[in-house]
């Protein structure tokens, strides 16, 4: 049940996305929800390799680069769902910071309803 929800509240956060960002489209929520799981298909495949080729840089960056690589992977992501398409790197750059913090915001309220939201 838990796995459920964590993938309706990615969803949610996907489909939320084009409301903030232009250059990001996504069709309708079973479009978010078939891309929420080739974005995770993605990270884990392509992904994690992708981070520790890259630690080097990331150490050198002090961890702002793998803002570059989450663009590169949900830009990535983009290119295998039909109806969720990212127009360009920088909207996939801002676009994976905020859906990072909407999955962040979605899954705190939905799991820790009582606590603060930085608790």
């Amino acid at each position: 049940m838990h796995l459920l929800i964590n993938w309706m509240l990615s969803a949610l956060a996907l489909w939320l996305l084009p409301r903030i960002i232009a250059g990001i489209q996504v069709r309708s929520y079973g479009t978010a929800l078939i891309a929420t799981v080739v974005i995770a298909i993605v990270n884990t495949l392509v992904g994690w390799p992708l981070k520790i080729i890259t630690f080097p840089l990331t150490l050198l960056t002090l961890g702002l680069f793998w803002l570059v690589v989450n663009a590169f992977l949900l830009k990535l992501a983009s290119a295998f769902v039909p109806g969720f398409s990212i127009r360009g790197f920088l909207p996939a750059f801002f676009g994976s910071i905020v859906f990072t913090v909407f999955e962040y915001v979605l899954h705190h309220m939905a799991f820790y309803p009582h606590a603060g939201l930085f608790y």
